[in-house]
């Protein structure tokens, strides 16, 4: 067995022909910056910004479908209709409120999704 070039451990691996244990070359591999904090804030703005709208969306496409029977009685798929924009809704709003959980957790708290960190 070789002696590491850097720390001087036993090695059988070798870089460029020059023995050097696993510790050492794990230290020597670049590291990935972390995202800096205007970007995690830019993309959890962006991505509520993105849940709002879809949450307009949603609502304007409720509100159709309950406007269109002015009678109170919806004819059969007009039910359905309804229920799916009010299932589209619910589902658009837990998102929109999942986004403004991450965005205040990272502003109040420093909290970084786990999305988030791996970028960089």
């Amino acid at each position: 067995m070789a002696a590491c070039a850097h720390c001087g451990a036993e090695t059988e691996l070798y870089e460029n022909g020059v023995p050097i244990c696993l510790k050492c070359a794990d230290e020597r591999q670049p590291k990935p910056k972390p995202p800096n904090s205007d970007q995690i804030r830019t993309a959890l703005v962006t991505r509520l910004a993105q849940a709002t709208a879809t949450v307009s969306e949603a609502n304007q496409e409720f509100s159709d479908a309950i406007q269109k029977f002015p009678s109170g009685l919806p004819h059969p798929d007009g039910i359905q209709r309804i229920k799916n924009a009010s299932n589209k809704l619910d589902i658009a709003r837990k998102a929109m409120m999942t986004a403004h959980k991450r965005l205040n957790d990272f502003m109040d708290r420093g909290i970084v999704p786990e999305d988030l960190k791996k970028s960089g």
